[in-house]
């Protein structure tokens, strides 16, 4: 057991990939020498060579495309992209060609990338720095996508990721990078796939991921001052969505909020949200609530505190749902 920041874990995760299979490499811009822009692959190009770890040029359609030649070939490609507002140019490549590649052969290829996707806001960033564009790849068949809010599912979720026959879209959140916990290098996180409830609660439910995992934990404490019991489930996969785990803790609480710092106009949240509503309708003792960012760009630095989702906002949506 090791107490490490996100950002070791995922570091240490891929030193560990890299060990394990000489098919594996990594390639995004600046991730060499300086380590990426968070350090997160710091030592690594060190350790394994320029020829594993590869300094691309900026230009993400080029990484992907990249990717997928190599992936057919092979090899096992990790690619980074620098911020998420910058994967827009690779969209195309990941969307139209990474996702459909298993199934416009029928089966007979393989092309097992990984994605991985600083995102989210919470860091004082400009434009294209803070968003959360998950919802548009979620929405894309094949494609699998994975959010770790902790150290220990960072370290095993990007290794698990490694080893996918599919593309993995890893999206982590970057104002977690530094947060630190506990990780046992000799024991995986269970299935990556599978929802976790981190607080059990009787009476209701918040759902989040990635980033906002931490804000719905703080919002569950503040709301036992209030006598309330509030479950908390950690998605941890967007894409496929463990909705079984969500549906039993509605089942038992009746009340759900999904939180994320996506806007709430078509995002993931609306989907669990129908889904609740077709699977534990008459379970419910309120509409389900769903706490996000606003219909609009991602705002300046100055003012983004009021748009993203908060422990305020969290609890007012609580006090909403115990109204009905």
């Amino acid at each position: 057991m090791s107490t490490m920041t996100m950002a070791k874990a995922i570091n240490a995760g891929l030193r560990a990939g890299l060990e394990q299979n000489p098919k594996t490499l990594l390639m995004g811009e600046d991730i060499g020498d300086l380590g990426g822009v968070y350090r997160v692959t710091e030592g690594l190009k060190a350790d394994f060579g320029a020829d594993r770890v590869m300094d691309t040029p900026l230009a993400e359609s080029g990484i992907i495309g990249t990717a997928i030649g190599l992936a057919l070939r092979g090899y096992r490609p990790v690619c980074e992209i620098q911020f998420d507002g910058f994967v827009f140019p690779g969209f195309n490549q990941i969307t139209t060609q990474l996702a459909k590649m298993h199934s416009r052969s029928e089966g007979t290829l393989s092309a097992p990338v990984v994605i991985r996707i600083p995102y989210g806001g919470g860091i004082g960033s400009i434009e294209h720095h803070s968003e959360s564009p998950e919802a548009l790849f979620a929405h894309t068949a094949g494609l699998r996508i994975l959010t770790p809010s902790n150290p220990q599912d960072a370290y095993w979720m990007i290794q698990q990721a490694m080893t996918c026959l599919d593309p993995v879209i890893v999206f982590e959140p970057k104002r977690r990078y530094w947060l630190k916990g506990n990780v046992d290098t000799d024991k995986p996180s269970g299935d990556p796939f599978a929802a976790h409830v981190l607080r059990e609660g009787t009476d209701a439910t918040i759902v989040a991921y990635g980033p906002l995992v931490p804000v719905a934990l703080a919002a569950a404490k503040a709301a036992e001052d209030d006598g309330r019991s509030i479950e908390v489930v950690d998605l941890r996969s967007i894409s496929p969505i463990d909705f079984d785990t969500i549906t039993d803790s509605v089942r038992k609480t009746g009340r759900l909020i999904v939180t994320h710092e996506a806007p709430t106009f078509g995002g993931i949240g609306g989907e669990i949200a129908a889904r609740v509503a077709e699977r534990a309708f008459l379970s419910l003792e309120a509409p389900v609530i769903r706490v996000g960012g606003f219909h609009m760009p991602y705002p300046v630095a100055k003012v983004e505190e009021h748009y993203l989702p908060d422990i305020d906002k969290l609890m007012d949506a609580l006090d909403r749902s115990f109204a009905y």
